[in-house]
């Protein structure tokens, strides 16, 4: 089937796959195999020495696999992609393949906490420095760019404050001096947002969260070029060995089918809680990209479709008043994820930032009253209903 012209919610479904492949199945086969066989010696020698196409051991690569990584490839709109077994894998093979030993890399003010604890071991390990900025101007950039820098690594939106980038501002200070740009797009999904459309050169995901969207499978993308993803392919990828099973990438594929109809679910909902989020007043202030009243509200339009599913906000009192409400909740389950159909919530100082120090934790704007809300797709109603008690209840 061509699908060169065919919109997104056609892609997810059919790209990638042909019924015809496989005695007509359906759904895509789980190659469930650790390794291939060869018709003969001489077929062995010429597939490991890259003179013929094929398979031949499903680290290096897997029919299954393979059908993910052509539909995130043309779903992000890049040449090629890459699936580990978990997004902090693709994080940590692709800043292995970018960097070497006395390198530098620029990093947007907030980040994923385990995307903070790498950036610490490459810093402790191999002597690859980074800096933080908060990239709200050119200038700021500039001013952090060394000889030995080689990656700017944004997330946007920041987790776990929303916080916006200028993905063509970035790019434009990137180009001028041969930088790399890498993306995490999880909170957004090429549904959402597509880096590379915007001039980034490779975008990463925890597929875990929104790809996946149905909480029960762990792991990772890297979308770019054709020759940076096989450079990615034969080294770290390949040596290091966090490759996604074939299994795992079946469960990807039957998601990614229904992400267009659940982000826009996700979208809906959020955009009704953080509404009544903003509004109340046990809560000190709400982070979510699609508000226009956000400082980075003309970034949003600039970059993406909608605001996503994820909000975060800070209740008025101390952490114990942040943990209190957390306990009250009935519906909503406290959990550290994000995408799945149940709506999540965490405290983001004590759980998935709890290995940044103080200090710079609050530099990142994570304030030990800030809650991560991941909005399901639940009745929004209910959603609130159960917001709403928690703060009553909190009140008393």
């Amino acid at each position: 089937m061509n699908n060169t012209n065919k919109r997104m919610e056609t892609i997810v479904i059919h790209h990638g796959y042909d019924v015809g492949w496989h005695f007509g199945s359906l759904s895509v086969p789980i190659f469930q195999t650790s390794t291939f066989t060869f018709a003969t010696a001489e077929q062995g020698e010429a597939r490991f020495a890259g003179r013929e196409d094929g398979y031949i051991y499903s680290r290096l690569a897997n029919p299954t696999v393979r059908v993910l990584e052509e539909k995130m490839a043309r779903l992000e709109g890049g040449e090629a992609a890459l699936a580990f077994s978990s997004g902090m894998a693709a994080v940590s093979a692709v800043l292995f393949a970018l960097t070497k030993a006395n390198d530098h890399i620029i990093c947007s003010q907030g980040v994923y906490g385990c995307t903070f604890g790498l950036l610490q071991l490459l810093k402790k390990k191999y002597h690859v420095s980074h800096d933080f900025c908060a990239m709200e101007t050119e200038e700021e950039i500039r001013r952090l760019i060394r000889p030995e820098t080689v990656c700017i690594y944004v997330e946007t939106p920041i987790n776990p404050t929303m916080k916006l980038i200028d993905l063509q501002m970035v790019v434009k200070v990137a180009k001028e001096h041969g930088i790399t740009v890498v993306v995490d797009n999880t909170f957004c999904s090429p549904y959402l947002q597509r880096p590379l459309e915007l001039g980034c050169d490779i975008v990463v995901h925890s597929a875990t969260k929104y790809i996946g969207g149905h909480g029960d499978v762990i792991a990772g993308i890297a979308v770019g070029k054709k020759e940076w993803m096989e450079e990615i392919a034969k080294t770290t990828q390949k040596d290091i060995g966090g490759v996604l099973s074939p299994f795992a990438a079946w469960l990807l594929l039957r998601g990614l089918k229904t992400l267009p109809v659940r982000m826009d679910r996700h979208c809906d909902n959020a955009e009704k809680i953080a509404k009544r989020l903003k509004a109340h007043p046990l809560v000190e202030r709400v982070n979510y990209p699609a508000d226009s009243d956000s400082r980075d509200y003309p970034i949003y339009r600039k970059q993406m479709k909608r605001g996503g599913g994820l909000i975060s906000f800070e209740v008025k009192g101390t952490k114990r008043d942040a943990q209190r409400f957390l306990n009250h909740l009935q519906l909503i389950q406290i959990a550290v994820s994000l995408g799945d159909t149940e709506t999540l919530i965490q405290h983001p100082a004590t759980m998935t930032h709890s290995v940044v120090p103080e200090e710079a934790r609050i530099k990142m704007g994570i304030s030990d009253q800030l809650i991560r809300l991941s909005v399901g797709l639940e009745a929004w109603e209910d959603i609130w209903d159960d917001l709403e008690q928690a703060f009553c209840l909190l009140a008393r």
